[in-house]
């Protein structure tokens, strides 16, 4: 590959362009902030183009003012250079505006070249070529790494202004489907808020309440202070209030298996293992882990009984607590222990989208942090997770939630395909011309 991309036209990045993020020791304090100038970590870069949001952090502006040399503007480029999310490129996009990225993070500034061929880049970095370069760089057994001018060394093929266009049109339009879905999910989030009269629920802030021991650990088994926080008994409270259930009663529960370190493999041939890391309530992104054929071979019996079906909603019981997300179609990987599977027992009475909705809004993350929050590291308890208190909206509104989460749904999965036809047309203008990648770019998008 690295021979046949110089031999056509190609250029670098420059050694200015691409910097390493900070050692920790540069920061003045550790503690992360829930606001700020965002805060880019490896676990934000997963699958490639797209910064994911849900794990980000923040430092303060004092702490980014010492940082300006990896301080990253929108169009720029975040690539991890260790672990497991080495070969990714993922774009400093509007939403983020501008962000600093921590010492396990490769920053690329794009600022000198013109917009449509920043995009460009990006697409050719995750394409098969620029992410086979990348991974041919890595060094290390125990702990794969890049070095900042791994980077420099990948040609990138220059092709004309018009190909660079095209390409960089199915990334800003892959990006106006991801802001209208954005949009959707919101409103789906804010009718769900509206109909449960909690729009504007302001949780208590009182930090003390009084039980007695008949009304506290012989009811619950708690003897720890903050399960019983007024806050979490005024959610409670207010959703006892309208027709409700117990979760264990709406859906069966499953639990998978945790085959440990032992079996995982660097085939990339093995079976996938999906992680809580490795979903959202948006979506599914490319497991790290694979599992041995070793470990495959001695359980075949077990595995297919544990790869989650259709409509199977995944749901997190350890570290990230109660992150979920509905299977769309059936999955062709088994999941970790730290997630169960749960599946609706009468779709008459909830719907799957309604539920999972319901199941990532504050109604159970406020459960979630009663029942696990006295932990180190979070586990919430099957037990308790089956106890859940959950609202039954009339099945007009879950219709109407379960439509619009849907479309959201037909967005994603069109603005990620798009993505993909700007990856294969680069492809195809390096092994043909770029003539050949527009047509490919005008049969995929007519």
């Amino acid at each position: 590959m690295d021979k046949k991309l110089k031999e056509i036209p190609h250029f670098f990045l420059q050694n200015k362009e691409v910097v390493s993020g900070p050692f920790g020791s540069t920061l003045k304090s550790h503690s992360y902030l829930t606001k700020g100038v965002p805060f880019v970590r490896v676990q934000n870069i997963k699958g490639g183009f797209e910064i994911q949001k849900n794990e980000i952090v923040y430092i303060s502006e004092e702490n980014n003012s010492l940082l300006k040399n990896s301080q990253l503007f929108i169009d720029d480029l975040v690539l991890s250079k260790v672990g497991n999310t080495i070969g990714y490129y993922a774009r400093v996009d509007e939403e983020l505006q501008m962000c600093n990225i921590s010492e396990n993070n490769i920053g690329i500034k794009l600022s000198a070249y013109e917009v449509a061929k920043r995009h460009y880049i990006l697409v050719f970095l995750n394409s098969v070529y620029g992410n086979a370069l990348t991974l041919r760089k890595i060094s290390g057994n125990a702990q794969p790494k890049l070095n900042v001018s791994d980077i420099t060394e990948i040609p990138i093929p220059l092709k004309n202004e018009s190909f660079e266009k095209k390409v960089s049109d199915l990334v800003l339009i892959s990006r106006e489907l991801k802001h209208q879905l954005t949009a959707i999910f919101a409103s789906t989030e804010t009718l769900l808020l509206e109909t449960l009269g909690l729009t504007n629920f302001t949780p208590s802030s009182e930090a003390v309440n009084i039980k007695s021991f008949r009304d506290s650990f012989t009811c619950t088994g708690r003897l720890d202070a903050e399960y019983y926080l007024p806050k979490y008994e005024q959610m409670v409270a207010h959703i006892a209030t309208q027709p409700h259930a117990k979760l264990g009663v709406l859906v069966n529960i499953q639990k998978s298996i945790e085959p440990g370190s032992d079996a995982y493999s660097e085939d990339a041939e093995g079976l996938p293992f999906l992680r809580v890391a490795d979903y959202s309530k948006q979506g599914l992104t490319t497991p790290q882990v694979r599992l041995s054929d070793a470990f495959l071979s001695e359980n075949l019996d077990k595995l297919d009984a544990l790869k989650p079906k259709h409509d199977t909603i995944l749901f997190s019981k350890d570290g990230s607590v109660g992150e979920a997300y509905r299977l769309r179609e059936d999955a062709d990987f088994i999941t970790s222990g730290a997630i169960l599977h749960l599946t609706v027992k009468d779709k008459t009475r909830v719907l799957p989208d309604y539920l999972t909705l319901v199941l990532n809004s504050i109604v159970v993350k406020q459960q979630a942090e009663r029942d696990a929050g006295g932990s180190i590291i979070l586990h919430w308890r099957k037990e308790e997770i089956e106890n859940v208190l959950v609202p039954i909206l009339d099945m007009s509104i879950q219709q109407k939630i379960a439509s619009q989460i849907q479309e959201s749904f037909k967005l994603k999965a069109e603005s990620e395909r798009l993505l993909e036809v700007a990856k294969r047309a680069v492809e195809i203008a390096i092994e043909q011309d770029e003539q050949a990648g527009m047509n490919y770019i005008e049969q995929q998008t007519k």
